[in-house]
């Protein structure tokens, strides 16, 4: 029997009475009393409330739903390979078409074996021009390159010939292995002649540079037309120039050779000491002729060709 049926004693049951609603809060702010029953469903937040325009977000899709995306694509995907094995087809076949006519020149086949042969005769003889035509390039390569060296070999030889008539000459300077031979006076002063001896003895044992130099001035180049006087009050005059002792004369060349030759016995040196002097020689590694010789204005002789 239902709760809400009651005895009546006749055997029928009485259909309950329903019971009133409840009165309504008479504020207008006041919940309704069915909402407030425990009883009453819940209401589930509904996605999106919160935003401004009020619209719910969409629902994600179903397995089911994606299961069409993916046929098309694997639709799609099939055709993208049909086309592309199209193409590849498409392609070898030109690449076929295109060795065939290649390889096969109409030219050539429908020509006779005679012609064959002078066509392959003529071909032979133009290669043996072309190879002539080389060589006699090359040759020709070979004879420029031999010339210009020989005129660069010639040109060389002529400036090495102009330095060392320049330095013999004078008009150069110098530098190399040598000597410093200077002369200092005793009891009386160096003669000039004492100065040319020592400069042949020099000459001699292979000087290829020479200046001379005094206590006060600049040096004097000395070269084969300088002459040596003798100046007043034990002065000396070379190549026209007054120099005053103790003198120095640097000169280039073989130092062993040039110290022997003024050392000798009765040579420069021992003349020198017989006067009262001295003749002090000192080898140098570098010696410096710096002097210049202005150049010589011949008036007569002339270069034999």
């Amino acid at each position: 029997m239902d709760d809400e049926q009651r005895e009546t004693g006749t055997g029928w049951p009485q259909p309950a009475v329903p019971e009133p609603a409840g009165e309504p809060d008479p504020r207008p702010e006041a919940p309704d009393p069915d909402e407030m029953s425990p009883l009453a469903p819940v209401e589930e937040p509904r996605e999106g409330a919160g935003d401004g325009d009020g619209a719910a977000a969409p629902s994600p899709p179903t397995p089911r739903d994606a299961e069409p995306v993916r046929a098309a694509a694997g639709g799609r995907v099939s055709s993208a390979g049909v086309m592309i094995g199209v193409l590849l087809a498409l392609l070898g076949f030109t690449l076929v078409v295109q060795l065939r006519t290649t390889s096969t020149d109409p030219t050539l086949a429908a020509t006779r074996q005679e012609d064959l042969v002078r066509i392959y005769s003529d071909l032979d003889s133009r290669e043996k021009r072309l190879q002539q035509d080389i060589e006699a390039l090359e040759e020709s390569q070979r004879q420029l390159r031999s010339g210009e060296q020989g005129r660069q070999a010639a040109l060389d030889e002529a400036r090495r010939r102009a330095d060392e008539l320049g330095i013999l000459a004078g008009t150069l300077p110098a530098r190399g292995p040598g000597l410093s031979v200077r002369f200092v006076a005793g009891g009386k002063p160096i003669a000039a002649e004492r100065v040319l001896d020592a400069v042949q003895e020099l000459r001699g044992a292979g000087a290829e540079a020479m200046q001379i130099s005094g206590a006060g001035g600049s040096p004097v180049r000395i070269v084969a037309s300088t002459f040596f006087l003798d100046g007043p009050g034990g002065s000396l005059v070379v190549g026209g120039r007054s120099l005053s002792g103790p003198y120095t004369i640097t000169v280039i060349g073989d130092p062993a050779t040039m110290e022997t030759a003024l050392k000798i016995p009765g040579g420069v040196a021992a003349t020198v000491a017989g006067d009262g002097g001295n003749v002090i020689v000192e080898e140098r590694e570098v010696a410096e002729v710096s002097a210049l010789h202005g150049p010589l204005k011949l008036e007569h002789a002339r270069p034999v060709s």
